[in-house]
Parts: C-alpha cells; structure tokens; sequence
C-alpha cells in the first residue's frame, strides 16, 4: 500500500463520526496488517503511533495491539525501556494497553509481568524474577482492596492519624526495598475508593468512615513519597469514569480485573503519561490557532467588536473558559505560541485591545501570524525556541488544516477537537500530553525565560563582537553540587535535554540521588542570571572518578544559554576539582544521537584531544598540568546559596 493510501485511511479514521468510526477502523487495521505481512515495518509502525487514541474503545486498542505485537518483534525500534508491573489484579490487560499507549508516543518497552497478587513476595524476596529483571521503572498496581489497618465506625477519632501513618509506613518500606535494590524510579497507585458508601450521605462527614480514611491515606502517601516515588492519581482518574462504572465488581469477581475492561485504555494512557514525563518526553509547547479556537469567529472579517469572546453569551463565555485553562498550563510552565493565517497587527490587536481577552501578548512566547503553510509556521516556532517539532501540539478548529499539518509535519501532535468549542479543553486533557511529575521555579518561570532570550537576541544583533555582548549581559553564575532543593530540577534536565548533552543518558530522581550520595561521583548544577533576568538552573554535569582520571559520564545544558561561555566555566571548575584530588586527566565522551550534532565538537573546542573513536562514539582526554589553560569567561560567581525553589 503507498503511504499517501494509508494516510488517506489514517485521516478517514481520525475525523470519522461515530457511526463510521468501527468500519474506518477495520479498513485501518486491514492495511496495517497489510504492511507489515509486505515487511513495510517502519511504515508500519509510524500509522499505528498516530492512529492510537486514549479516547477510543478497548476493543478497538486491543486489534491496534494485536498489530503492535507483531511490529515490536522487529530490530531497530530502539533501545527498550525496562518497566515491571507487580500488581494485586489481573494485570495483562492493562499491559497491553501501557506497551500500546507508550509505542504511540515512540517509546518501545520490555515489560516483566509478576504473577498474579505476590508484588509483596517479589520485592522482598531478593531472590525473585523482578531483582534478575531489572527495570528502569517499577509499577505497583494496587487498588483499595490493598489498604490495611482501616478503622472501626466506632474507633477513637484521635487514633486515625497514627493508623494512617501505620498504613504508609507499609507502603514505605516496601518502597526503600526495592529502592535499595534496584536503585529505579518506582510508581504506584494511590487508592481509588469503593463503590459503595458505609454511611451513604454521612460518608465524608464521619471521622473514621472508609472514605475519610482512604482520603488521608491518599494525601499522606503524596507527602511522604520519596523522590524516586511517584503517586498514580488512580482515584481521580476512577471519579472521571464514574465509581460505579469503574468499580463494577462484575470484572473483578469473574476475571480480576480492577475496572470496566473499557476504562483500561484511559488507564494505562495515564499510567503511559506518567512514566514518558518520567522520561522527559512530555509535550513542551502549546501551539494555538486564532480564529474560531481563541474566539468565535474571524477577527479579519468581523473585527474587534464583531467576534464572540466574553461574558452574556454562551459561545463567548466557551472560549473565555478555553482561554483561562490555556493560561493556566501557562503559568505552571507549558509554552504558548500562536500560529495562525492571519495579518499579524490584525491578530495582536485582539490580544491588546479586547477587555475580555484572558490571554495577552506578555502570555505567548512566540506569534506567528501570516499566510503561509502552518506546517511551514511550527517548524518556525520550533526553531525560534529551540525545541523539537516532537515538543508542540497543535491546536486548530479547522479540520483541513490539522490534516494538512498531520502529512507535512508528522511530529508535530495534532488531536482532533469537536466541533463545539465546550470540548476544546476535554481534548487536550484527554491527552495527558503536558503530563508533571515534578515542579520547579524554572517551570514557573518558562514564558519569562523564553521572553528574556528574545531581548537577549536583539542584544546580540547590536552588539559589535560577541566579547563585548558577554560583558553587556552581566552574567552572574552559581556553581553547585545537586542537592535536596535541585535534585528534581537536575533530573528534568537529564531526561529533557537533547541538543546539547553529549551522551544523551537518561537518570530518574531516584538513579542521581545515588550518584549525589556515591563518594566517587562529582556533581554540579550552573544557574545563571543576567540583566535580563534569572534563566534557572541551566546546566548539569556529573563525573567519576576512577584511577587518575574524572570521567565526564553526563553534559548538559539548557540550549537558551548556548554560547554563552557556562560550558568554559564549567572546565574551569573541573580542572580545580581534578587538581584538588590530585588527578592526572580529564576524560569526556561524546555519544552522537539524531539531535546533538550541535555538540559534535565541543571537547574539540574546549582543547581537549580526541583518544578513540568508535561506531561514532568519540573520547577526548585533558591532561592536568601547571600548564593546562583556563578558558576565559564573562559570568561572575555567586558566593552565596541559590537553590531552586520547589
């Protein structure tokens, strides 16, 4: 089948209604399995990542699944990621829908199934499948079912505390186990409540009921959670269905299965979710479209007063609520952009001139608005801030230009929206594309970030040599080991960075936290302000020492700070360190991916001498001597503590 076939096939199914959507499917299915049995794998495989949804029905992901399987026995889909599944339930269901949620967002995944209800026997039995396994990840899928120690109706309200706190020292210990052991990120479910209700009406109000007692224990596992933990919000997401279609107990009592067979796709999208920001392969930006997706209407046409936004109307008010939530992923760190057929001074004109406009000018990091191909305009975006096209959805209520954009720009994520505006929002949650499991001031602070650079660029444009713009910056640097406060915001960095980090190694919170705790290992974090104002904590580098030699395992950096001379600060500081420890040599490796070219020579660069090659992968050695040159810098240093706010 040629690719434009199964793209018309791929867009069929994606915009089809109800009533065709399971013909439009099977017709999708039908040419996948085609190309697969004709060993077109990577075609293959690149339709079934776009034509899966967490919004489609399980029956339907399970025939998407059956093709997966028999695309995930080909070479070259990557290196797989090493996730084990303990659970009290039936867990191969849900499986199945994690391996095809995550082959979706281009994760391939090795998963160890442990049996059936033994996740305690398995972590504390050292001798057991999951210690031979080894994840990277470990997923313990529990359920109330799994809460101990819960009280009496009649039990002293005062005793509740220590009981809960008894019920998470549980789960704690169980935690540090396998922490212990396997040194990986762990994940389990928080408690999703019953369906029933002890006390019906009276339920949230008796201190000792059920449900007060699974609420403190949910809240005391989210604050007593290590950095290697992270809690599955499972009782949200089982409120979102609904408790009593979630907790049919139909599934569990014949089959063992925690919920509605037809909830597992959203299940284990969600779980999927967690572990790719786990990963660092959240979505990073939001691109928008204007017209009829910001407000009714188009504002060449109707003008300023003529589009609908605002209060008194019912489709003004839609948008205005669309336009809150938007401002909302602005303000906890996800980037906004516009890309819109527009004149610019037309579109920019809502934006400063209309009183009911919650977004504004100061809110957008980057706006593009003109008349060419918006495949054309992300790639635009992309490039001004400096993020893959891989990082962007694509928000658009024209259903021809998401397919235009679906063809020509195929990294770029672009869900489809309903035609009623009130859904625009349920769309794009659904994804869990913007998914957190940490949050730092630098994400606070992203749009300000981005902002600063572009007064930083028109800085450059005027300046004479780039010496004299280092010095018009005012660079003030912090030189730091990773601690408590920048352990989380270290671990963003190495599962987010790709262009400048020259070995591309991916670490959870809970692998650095060994590394920070290991005598032989050196860690360092670079913040650094300007006159512009404070870029965050923008750089990571982490090295051991082993014999004479500090070898450089991870360098990386925020590439809004590139060229800036942090990476000739950073050797400095390396040599002092080497010379400190009475070492002979620096040695560094560069590990060449599709997105570090950038970085191809920066041991070159900084004077140090290239000492083997292979399959691409290149090392470079710095000897210590007293003639070993420092590189000359324009950043101050701070003597004082700066750590990140959490």
């Amino acid at each position: 089948m040629t690719q434009t076939a199964l793209e018309d096939l791929l867009e069929a199914y994606a915009t089809a209604d109800a009533a065709r959507k399971k013909g439009a499917l099977a017709e999708l299915v039908k040419a996948l399995k085609a190309a697969v049995k004709a060993g077109d794998y990577s075609q293959a495989a690149a339709a079934l990542r776009r034509a899966f949804t967490p919004v489609m029905d399980y029956t339907s992901a399970l025939s998407l699944h059956r093709v997966y399987k028999s695309i995930k026995q080909q070479p070259n889909l990557g290196a797989p990621l090493k996730l084990a599944v303990l659970g009290s339930f039936t867990t191969a269901q849900l499986i199945s829908m994690i391996e095809l949620s995550l082959f979706s967002a281009g994760v391939v995944v090795e998963i160890y199934e442990a049996d059936y209800g033994v996740f305690r026997q398995e972590i504390l039995d050292p001798t057991s499948e999951l210690y031979q396994f080894r994840p990277q990840v470990l997923l313990l899928a529990t359920s109330w079912r799994d809460l101990g120690g819960a009280p009496e109706l009649n039990s002293d309200p005062t005793a509740l505390p220590q009981l809960v706190s008894e019920e998470v020292d549980r789960w704690l210990n169980l935690w540090n186990v396998a922490f212990s052991r396997l040194g990986c990120q762990i994940m389990q479910n928080n408690f999703d409540a019953p369906v029933w209700r002890q006390l019906g009406n009276h339920e949230a109000r008796h201190p000792t009921s059920s449900r007060r007692y699974i609420a403190a224990v949910n809240q005391a596992l989210q604050d007593r959670a290590p950095p290697f933990v992270t809690i599955h919000d499972l009782d949200e997401l089982s409120s979102n269905f609904g408790r009593a279609r979630w907790g049919d107990e139909r599934f569990f009592h014949h089959a063992k299965i925690p919920c509605d067979p037809e909830c597992l796709v959203e299940y284990g999208h969600s779980v999927a979710s967690l572990i790719l920001a786990l990963q660092g392969l959240s979505k990073k930006c939001l691109a928008l479209d204007l017209d009829n997706t910001l407000w009714g209407g188009v504002i060449g046409d109707d003008g300023l007063g003529g589009i609908r936004l605002g209060q008194g109307n019912p489709e003004g008010e839609t948008f205005l609520a669309f336009q809150r939530y938007l401002k909302s992923l602005k303000d906890r760190g996800v980037i906004l952009a516009v890309c819109s057929k527009n004149e610019e001074p037309v579109a920019k004109e809502v934006f400063e001139k209309h009183r009911e406009m919650v977004l504004r000018l100061d809110d957008i990091s980057c706006f593009v608005a003109n008349w060419e191909p918006k495949a054309d305009n992300l790639r635009k975006i992309a490039q001004t801030l400096n993020i893959g096209r891989d990082s962007i959805v694509f928000v658009d209520d024209n259903p021809a230009e998401r397919a235009l954009v679906r063809q020509l720009a195929p990294e770029v994520c672009v869900p489809e929206l309903p035609e009623d505006p009130a859904g625009y929002i349920a769309a794009i949650e659904g994804l869990r594309a913007f998914q957190v499991v940490s949050l730092s001031s630098e994400d606070l602070k992203r749009t300000e970030f981005y902002q600063a650079n572009s007064e930083r660029q028109l800085q450059a444009e005027s300046a004479s040599n780039i010496d004299e713009f280092l010095k018009s910056l005012s660079m003030v640097a912090h030189v730091a080991p990773v601690d408590a406060a920048s352990l989380e915001r270290s671990s963003q960095l190495i599962n987010k960075s790709n262009q400048f980090n020259l070995t591309t190694r991916r670490r959870s919170a809970a692998e650095l936290q060994a590394l920070v705790d290991d005598p032989q290992w050196i860690t360092r974090t670079v913040s650094l302000e300007d006159k512009f104002g404070d870029n965050g904590l923008i750089s990571l580098l982490l090295a051991r020492v082993e014999d004479n030699a500090l070898n450089i395992d991870t360098w990386l950096m925020s590439c809004r700070v590139l060229k800036r001379g942090v990476e000739n600060l950073l050797l400095n500081k390396l040599v002092e360190l080497a010379r400190e420890r009475g070492l002979n040599e620096i040695v560094g490796e560069y590990i060449p991916t599709a997105k570090n070219v950038i970085v191809k020579d920066h041991y070159l660069n900084l004077g140090l001498t290239q000492c083997g090659e292979e399959e691409g992968r290149t090392r470079w050695r710095l000897a210590i001597d007293d003639d070993t040159v420092s590189h000359t810098v324009f950043i101050a240093e701070t003597s004082g503590d700066k750590t990140p706010a959490m």
